[in-house]
């Protein structure tokens, strides 16, 4: 919406546009230092050697390592509306940014609106006071209207016909108005508190219940042990958050070309980039708050989960097998939180069987995906390792892997350690044909590209998986009856 006409009547003159937070609902910057990050680990190290020599070689540097696709960028679709009306009127436009020059190029050809572009470049960064006095030598004191959205921009709307802002802040537009000859205010959305939960995914959580999982096989159902479990939640929810947060950001690019990730908040614009790691940071903080007072044990283990995601993340996703490896051990690291902050010595066929099973729900996850992009006519799997052609292959994984984890929890039946815990472990082999059928069906559905979500996240949300679970619960209530 827009709190005056736009544009104004008559024929317009010249129209600069600004990029960052005006034309696109990102930033530039953090878009291609994070796509450089995802694409090699070392990128930060080398970003830094490139500051060194100042901002404009820092994007410079960043513009050829990230190799941001600009055709899926988050555009703001009011403001090019904005621009083509001012175009259709006989008006000329420009694209004045910091952005690097070459990437404000691929920009403006790929939108096909602009009549000029000014860029970042030859040791010249466009922002600021240099920016008003390159549009002033260039369009003359008043000779243009500009568009932007920063407190940066007030000194190029003092030296502009117009001033144009986007978004802007109450203060920021009362300052604008403070300095410019004409003011016109756009505001097409803002960041809403919904679309912060929504990077946090919250429904992802759900994978946190296993640090329940020792306190549940051990049957110590105390006040304070309840207590620990449930403060070892909530730690590993923010941690997890933190992880999902930074791995949204590494993620820009695969999830933009994706049919359903492309709404995630960062990718799709509606939460800015550049607050990403703030939240990430956050999140992170407060996990570690609540890991304190478990023990030194339990802080450890989530210093090693939050390595191993961000392992997962910059590294191990891209890596045939070894990505299937890791997600599997970090729902078991979830397993071994729980013992540590309960103070409970984990069974050894537990650990065995959360191996095997939480192996073959990675594989049905990465199925999943193969299958997607089998429907999609894509070759492989943006931003992992696999072809379609290794279907098979990860289903029989998948299913194997699912089959052993059975029969681990078949001999655990047999075990002597059973006789101790339950009174009727003749139940368990009910929990035994449970599980038999619901993998069966998990590998299937996946197969017929049913599935659209992880797994955990799936089961959650399935009504089958719901009865399963409840059936399962049963069987071990009524095993465990004395």
């Amino acid at each position: 919406m827009t709190t005056q006409p736009s544009p104004e009547a008559g024929q317009p003159g010249v129209l600069a546009v600004d990029l960052d937070g005006t034309l696109l609902r990102s930033n530039m910057l953090h878009e291609t230092f994070w796509s450089s990050f995802g694409r090699n680990w070392k990128s930060p190290f080398t970003a830094a050697h490139a500051l060194l020599r100042g901002r404009a070689a820092l994007k410079r540097h960043l513009a050829q390592t990230g190799r941001v696709d600009v055709t899926t960028l988050p555009y703001d679709a009011e403001v090019l509306a904005y621009v083509q009306a001012w175009r259709d009127r006989g008006g000329r436009t420009v694209l004045v940014t910091a952005t690097d020059q070459a990437v404000a190029e691929r920009i403006a050809a790929h939108l096909n609106l602009f009549d000029e572009v000014h860029g970042t470049g030859d040791g010249r960064n466009l922002k600021g006071t240099i920016k008003a006095d390159f549009l002033q030598k260039r369009f003359g004191d008043g000779g243009f209207s500009y568009a932007g959205d920063a407190y940066a921009d007030l000194p190029v709307w003092q030296m502009a016909e117009k001033a144009v802002t986007v978004n802007a802040a109450p203060k920021l537009r009362q300052k604008s108005e403070a300095v410019a000859r004409s003011v016109e205010h756009l505001t097409t959305g803002a960041p809403t508190v919904r679309a912060y939960a929504r990077a946090m995914r919250p429904h992802q959580w759900l994978k946190n219940i296993l640090v329940f999982l020792p306190m549940l096989a051990a049957h110590q159902f105390e006040v304070p042990t309840i207590g620990q479990a449930l403060l070892a939640f909530v730690s590993f929810s923010l941690i997890a958050s933190s992880v999902y947060v930074v791995n949204d950001l590494l993620d820009l690019g695969a999830d933009r070309a994706h049919p359903r990730k492309r709404h995630r908040p960062f990718a799709a614009g509606t939460i800015p980039i550049e607050h990403g790691i703030w939240m990430a940071a956050g999140l992170f903080a407060s996990g570690l708050a609540a890991a304190a007072p478990l023990g030194v044990s339990f802080l450890l283990v989530v210093l090693l989960y939050y390595s191993m995601t961000t392992a997962y993340s910059l590294y191990f996703k891209r890596r045939v097998v070894m990505d299937i490896c890791l997600l599997a051990g970090l729902y078991t690291i979830r397993i071994i939180a729980g013992g540590a902050a309960t103070v409970i010595e984990l069974s050894v066929w537990l650990l065995a069987f959360s191996i095997f099973f939480f192996f073959s729900l990675a594989a049905v996850k990465r199925q999943a995906e193969l299958v997607d992009s089998a429907r999609r006519k894509q070759l492989t799997a943006r931003g992992r390792g696999y072809h379609v052609d290794d279907l098979p292959m990860i289903s029989m994984i998948a299913i194997a892997s699912g089959y052993v984890s059975v029969l681990v929890l078949a001999l655990y039946v047999n075990s002597p350690a059973v006789a101790a815990l339950y009174a009727t472990p003749q139940g368990l082999w009910g929990i035994c044909a449970v599980l038999l059928y619901w993998i069966t069906k998990t590998v299937m559905l996946a197969h017929r590209g049913q599935m659209q979500d992880d797994p955990v996240v799936y089961a959650a949300r399935d009504r089958g998986s719901q009865l399963c679970f409840l059936l399962t619960l049963g069987l071990a209530v009524w095993s465990s009856a004395l």
